[in-house]
């Protein structure tokens, strides 16, 4: 073989273990699709203690235990729609599977879900049911949690709630699907028993909490307000403050069971909040994300279903809430270990712990 047809020999064998080989990058390409066990999880904002606190990592924790070989992208909102919106096109863009999504906006974030169900990605509305063709929905029984909410405030109102009896409510944001289901479970239980004088969306903000109570105070006069509702711990430290400086203390409630806001209740310038356990609601959006990722049936942890601001029927899970007040924060969260006692009870709060009941070291 002379030297001319050794280098045709030699470069037709290159092309053709360079065919060989990209036809083999294609299959394998196909094939890594097929195994891919990428899961996104998307939280609407870096606000509300209880995300990044609770949710992300008990969610983390419980896909690793039933996927090791998962792998997990995440991201926040910090409270803007439009951003959520580029979140979840990257998480597309990146290939995961399976999207984990508590919308910051629930009915923006539609197009997007729209979207990357198209590309196949299942989504799965974590905490707020987020418009689209999602595959299932975690959360609360949040009418429920509305009237614990106003049946807390009326109890701490004693015989103050009466029909004339002036109250202010602090809402939610709009944007947030569960806002308006607290508020509709909240006017179930006070309507007709208080006079709602004052009401405001506090957009899950404490400065913004701060402002509108500012203005009530201007509104109705500071010794004319006998109560008022928070729909979350967070505007209700907001509203502990302006209520200070205005020389009040009426009864105020509040929602998830913040640590700072157990501190206000001991102290007693909060009166109530609700306790949502975070790992039950975690954990079976976790499993039914797995699931998905597997091909598998969800159903068994799906015990209902519930229909979207749009009409969407959905499979879902919905779980249940406690409303505490000082009498049974020792029995609630401390019993299940949602802090531990030196956290809440530190040098500022020893006293007000021992009086609740909760033994501190």
């Amino acid at each position: 073989m002379n030297a001319m047809t050794r280098r045709i020999v030699i470069g037709t064998a290159a092309v053709s273990m360079a065919l060989t080989m990209a036809a083999c990058g294609k299959a394998g390409g196909s094939s890594s699709g097929k195994d891919n066990k990428s899961i996104g999880i998307l939280l609407p904002d870096n606000v509300t203690n209880r995300y990044n606190q609770f949710d992300k990592p008990l969610m983390e924790k419980k896909i690793k235990e039933l996927c090791s070989d998962c792998s997990i992208s995440y991201d926040d909102a910090g409270g803007d729609p439009n951003k959520q919106a580029q979140q979840v096109n990257t998480m597309v863009t990146k290939g995961v599977k399976v999207l984990i999504l508590d919308p910051q906006d629930y009915v923006a974030i539609k197009s997007s879900v729209e979207n990357a169900v198209k590309k196949g990605v299942k989504v799965v509305a974590y905490d707020r049911f987020a418009e689209g063709p999602v595959s299932a929905y975690v959360s609360y029984d949040n009418e429920k949690i509305g009237e614990l909410q106003g049946q807390a405030l009326l109890d701490a109102m004693g015989p103050a709630a009466t029909p004339s009896s002036k109250i202010v409510m602090i809402d939610g944001d709009p944007s947030d699907p569960n806002a308006a289901q607290f508020k509709a479970g909240a006017h179930k239980a006070l309507d007709g028993k208080v006079n709602i004088a004052y009401e405001q969306t506090g957009l899950w903000k404490d400065t913004e909490a701060n402002k509108k109570m500012s203005a009530a105070i201007t509104s109705l006069g500071a010794k004319s307000i006998a109560g008022v509702y928070s729909a979350n711990d967070t505007m209700a430290g907001g509203i502990a403050t302006a209520l200070k400086g205005a020389g009040i203390n009426p009864p105020l409630t509040g929602q998830d069971a913040e640590l700072t806001g157990l501190q206000r209740i001991l102290t007693g310038t909060q009166t109530s909040t609700i306790y949502k356990p975070y790992a039950p609601e975690a954990n079976a959006t976790a499993e039914i994300a797995v699931d998905l990722i597997e091909g598998k049936d969800f159903k068994s942890i799906t015990d209902t279903t519930a229909t979207s601001g749009s009409g969407q029927s959905v499979p879902a899970h919905l779980i249940g809430a406690t409303s505490v007040t000082k009498a049974n924060i020792n029995s609630t969260v401390i019993k299940d270990g949602l802090y531990k006692v030196s956290d809440l009870c530190s040098a500022e709060f020893v006293a007000a712990c021992k009086a609740a009941g909760i033994s501190v070291s």
